[in-house]
């Protein structure tokens, strides 16, 4: 398997094949990003993904390996997502897909009800936050992102990430302590 600075050097020289590898290895997440952070509609996501990969296309040979690949890629996908947020002139929040949230493998009737109403409970809430703590959210506690990743990828300082990340589970939380399962 040919690794990844290897698949960006090849693409830097014009290497499509190698291109469609690194969209191979990345779409996924992004669209996962597109999804949760961004879009109230998945014809949105989906043009957020794909103009995701095509600005990477174009500015394949602007990288320059300070940070991952997928920071990069992150970066691009929130700039996109906050340049439509903008361009709508609001700051409405975006649904966040709960599939990853709370999984258990083979719950009984009774417990699955509780859960997929717990799941729509925090998918409500977090669809409620401000974007700005909504993204953070989204790329630490969802998609795994480490502060340091964050911050780079939103071009924010580590005491930013921390503190938006603190205001947005203390808002989450708030919401949440209503929640009665049944």
């Amino acid at each position: 398997m040919t690794s990844e600075s290897d698949l960006i050097k090849r693409s830097q020289a014009g290497d499509r094949e190698a291109f469609s590898e690194l969209v191979r290895q990345y779409e996924d997440r992004i669209f996962r990003l597109a999804q949760k952070v961004c879009a109230q509609s998945p014809q949105e996501a989906e043009g957020v993904h794909q103009e995701t990969f095509v600005t990477a296309l174009e500015k394949i040979q602007q990288f320059e390996n300070r940070s991952a690949l997928g920071t990069w890629l992150y970066r691009i996908a929130a700039n996109l997502c906050f340049m439509r947020l903008r361009a709508k002139h609001r700051s409405a929040t975006q649904p966040l897909d709960s599939e990853d949230l709370l999984a258990d493998p083979a719950p009984d009737p009774a417990s699955a009800a509780a859960r997929a109403e717990m799941q729509e409970a925090v998918v409500k809430a977090l669809e409620t936050l401000p974007s700005d703590y909504r993204l953070v959210v989204t790329l630490r506690d969802i998609q795994g992102l480490s502060a340091e990743e964050t911050s780079k990828t939103l071009s924010l300082s580590i005491p930013a990430v921390k503190s938006r990340l603190h205001r947005g589970r203390f808002y989450l939380r708030e919401k949440l302590l209503s929640f009665k399962v049944p």
